[in-house]
């Protein structure tokens, strides 16, 4: 089988870019609604180490990392970020329990993580100010069919 056409693919990354961001965007904004030291005690709660610093890392994270995949900016960083505060998020409060959210499970902290791990590694897509920045940086590096990388 052979990878979708660079069209659809780039359509598709912006699809996931937009929905990863806006699920991110929206628990960062739910967390800045705790402020920091509701949150930081919340991980202190459950067993986080360095609770201040962990809260500061996933609001900034959640935040600053959703807006940059909306954008399709610094994509490959972003996306391993929210890969770490995922796994972090999995190893200190879902990690033994069901999948299902429902349950206190992992599922939406595993389909996030995966959703920023598979941005890392197959980029933006065209339609991103990476593309955007790219083109302008190396253009004659760019042809017809290539993947945008960081």
């Amino acid at each position: 089988m052979r990878p979708l056409p660079a069209p659809v693919s780039d359509a598709a990354l912006l699809l996931v870019r937009l929905l990863l961001g806006v699920v991110l965007v929206a628990h960062g904004v739910q967390k800045l609604g705790k402020g920091v030291d509701g949150v930081a005690t919340g991980f202190a709660g459950m067993g986080i180490p360095f609770p201040t610093v962990s809260a500061l890392f996933v609001m900034l994270v959640e935040l600053g990392g959703g807006v940059l995949l909306l954008l399709g900016a610094v994509t490959t960083v972003a996306g391993l970020a929210v890969v770490v505060a995922m796994a972090g998020a999995f190893l200190f409060a879902h990690a033994g329990l069901s999948p299902f959210v429902d349950a206190g499970g992992w599922e939406l902290v595993g389909v996030i993580a995966a959703g920023g791990l598979a941005l890392a590694a197959a980029g933006p897509g065209r339609f991103s100010v990476d593309a955007l920045l790219g083109a302008r940086r190396a253009p004659a590096r760019h042809t017809a069919g290539a993947g945008v990388r960081e």
